[in-house]
């Protein structure tokens, strides 16, 4: 089973809502766990879950504990799907532990994720028996879009975030994935920062903040 370090409510007593948060590849569930105070102000009753992914990273740096959702090693289409999808049967137990844990209505969370994270949380909040009320997907990809139609489960409010001087994951995977959750109905919004590299930025923050409030308000 997963673990990583946990935040909130910031209100403290009983949590209302559920936002998950899945990091970048070699990096660890400490990274976004940095995140939740800001979005805390916004969703006092709210907790925040921050795992560490399944596989220890050999390309971290020494003595640092990095964890990759897959490997990146191979970057065709089969072996990224069938890595998300092996990861999934990981992240999917997280979520229902943490919904139990926190005796929250099965849908009374939300998926968000940095880089490898952002295609994690897309792959899975898109297919899970009861979907989140919404993901928020940073400098992202959608991983495997040939078989979202077959697949998906219902169709959230997805935000995708991406910064357009970003060399590790180019933007366009970001313009891709709004093109193909158009075609399948998604409700997105897309927003490309100017300037930004590889990383999180105020507007995304806030645009963030907005949708979790949005779809989180009756819980949180």
């Amino acid at each position: 089973m997963l673990d990583g370090p946990r935040f909130g409510p910031a209100a403290g007593g009983t949590a209302r809502s559920l936002v998950i948060l899945c990091h970048g590849y070699g990096s660890n569930g400490d990274d976004l766990i940095s995140l939740a105070p800001y979005w805390a102000k916004a969703l006092p009753n709210a907790v925040f879950a921050s795992p560490h992914a399944p596989d220890a990273c050999d390309m971290a740096p020494p003595g640092f504990e990095g964890r990759q959702w897959f490997p990146i090693g191979a970057l065709d289409p089969a072996t990224l799907g069938a890595g998300a999808r092996r990861a999934r049967g990981a992240l999917d137990p997280f979520i229902d532990a943490e919904l139990a844990r926190h005796q929250l209505p099965p849908d009374a969370y939300a998926l968000m994720g940095f880089s490898q994270g952002a295609m994690m949380a897309l792959f899975t909040g898109l297919r899970r028996a009861v979907p989140p009320r919404a993901i928020l997907a940073y400098s992202g990809a959608l991983i495997d879009p040939a078989s979202l139609a077959r697949e998906m489960t219902g169709a959230p409010p997805v935000l995708l975030v991406h910064g357009d001087a970003d060399t590790v994951v180019p933007p366009t995977r970001s313009r891709e994935a709004q093109t193909a959750l158009i075609a399948a109905n998604v409700p997105v919004q897309a927003l490309f920062i100017p300037g930004l590299a590889h990383g999180i930025d105020q507007a995304g923050l806030e645009a963030g903040e907005a949708l979790l409030s949005r779809t989180l308000m009756t819980n949180s």
